[in-house]
């Protein structure tokens, strides 16, 4: 693999840190600002709406672009609103900042997605994407709990700056290892599609099944995730300390998932469909039950990681067999069907808890999500299978002259 590929994931790594750090934060940021901790949580759902509003758009604005700039662009908008959230005083403008992080984010893993698949072929698209999108991956095992750890120390406002400085290293990492413009393997030249190629693009049924399948997969955890600091700490009675170790393990088998994933991914998509969103179906149930016993709950979001995460290299092998060439578009919207579901995910859940349910319930809106994610999986895997079945034999006789 490309340099720069491993690159492209040290700069996802850090804006991935910053999406999902509030789960270790949300009781301070919320004392701290004045407001509850389902409110708080939406600070993670603005982020999810930035990433759905931006990835389409700023794809299709810097469509002519060199791809080195634009993603140096969106990396410097992505440290500016950071640096502004950490000195935010007010709730409406911290959420303000994190609406546009996430749409500079956006734009950054739209660019970025294809920069890799330019750089290795379609063939090894699945690969090359799970170590560009594994930096999320990394940021919750190293990410996300070091910045719970910096925050419950030093204030929440604290990892903030955190973010603003790797995002700023990955900037020069970035800077330095696309130093040539990358081009489709296997290409000297090309024309840049035009906007109604981009449309077209997207006329493929089964394109939208697997964006389908995106929106629920990935962001049925999410529901679990984005209240599990709260829940470890009154449900299932860690002290605030095990938080952070908590988060590392979902991180760690996330980290075991995406790696299986992508190495298998490219060869056989639908298995790693079915069996990852079975997994998350199952530990989310385990998570609603089995709350207030930590030791099943720790090992269920050990498992919840490494399952949900396995399925992504999937996702995205399959939507790139859909596209062919002409791809920004529908390589971009990928992020924005991600993050629908990650917009929705944290609304539910907090809907529930905030109904007098508790936390626990979250989980069950996790377990809901999964199971129509397997509905989406189950159309995609019928709908390829009707479309590559050899055409049927003539049952009437041949007639030799």
């Amino acid at each position: 693999m490309p340099l720069a590929i491993y690159v492209l994931g040290l700069a996802i790594f850090a804006q991935g840190t910053s999406e999902f750090m509030l789960s270790g934060l949300l009781p301070d940021m919320a004392h701290d600002l004045g407001v509850s901790i389902p409110d708080a949580g939406l600070l993670i759902s603005a982020y999810a709406i930035g990433m759905v509003i931006g990835a389409p758009i700023l794809a299709m604005a810097t469509l002519r672009w060199p791809k080195r700039r634009a993603l140096l662009t969106f990396l410097a908008v992505f440290v500016a609103a950071h640096v502004v959230g950490a000195v935010a005083t007010g709730y409406p403008l911290l959420f303000a900042t994190r609406v546009l992080g996430a749409i500079a984010c956006a734009g950054f893993f739209g660019v970025a997605a294809v920069t890799a698949v330019d750089l290795v072929g379609a063939h090894r698209a699945g690969r090359a994407l799970s170590i560009v999108i594994g930096g999320i991956t990394v940021s919750t095992v190293l990410g996300v709990p070091l910045g719970t750890v910096i925050g419950q120390h030093l204030g929440w406002r604290s990892a903030f700056w955190t973010v603003a400085v790797l995002a700023t290293v990955a900037a020069v990492g970035v800077a330095w290892s696309l130093r040539t413009e990358p081009r489709r393997t296997g290409e000297t030249s090309r024309a840049i599609p035009s906007f109604a190629d981009e449309l077209r693009s997207l006329g493929n049924p089964g394109l939208w099944i697997v964006y389908g399948t995106s929106a629920l997969i990935f962001s049925s955890m999410m529901a679990s995730f984005s209240y599990l600091g709260a829940m470890l700490t009154t449900d299932t009675g860690l002290a605030a300390s095990w938080v952070p170790v908590v988060l590392a393990l979902f991180g760690v088998g996330s980290l075991i998932g995406i790696t299986i994933g992508g190495r298998v991914a490219d060869a056989h998509p639908f298995q790693t469909l079915y069996i990852g969103t079975t997994g998350v179906l199952l530990t989310s149930v385990g998570i609603a039950v089995l709350a207030s016993h930590p030791i099943p709950v720790i090992l269920l979001v050990f498992l919840m990681g490494m399952f949900g995460l396995a399925t992504n290299p999937a996702v995205n092998a399959r939507v790139y067999a859909h596209l062919g060439e002409v791809r920004t578009l529908g390589g971009a919207l990928v992020t924005s069907a991600f993050n629908v579901g990650n917009t929705i995910a944290p609304w539910l859940a907090g809907l529930a808890v905030a109904a007098g349910l508790g936390y626990p319930s979250t989980a069950w809106v996790g377990a809901g999500m999964s199971a129509l994610g397997l509905l989406t999986v189950a159309a995609g895997y019928l709908r390829s299978r009707r479309l590559t079945a050899p055409p049927a034999v003539s049952a009437e006789p041949i007639l030799v002259s």
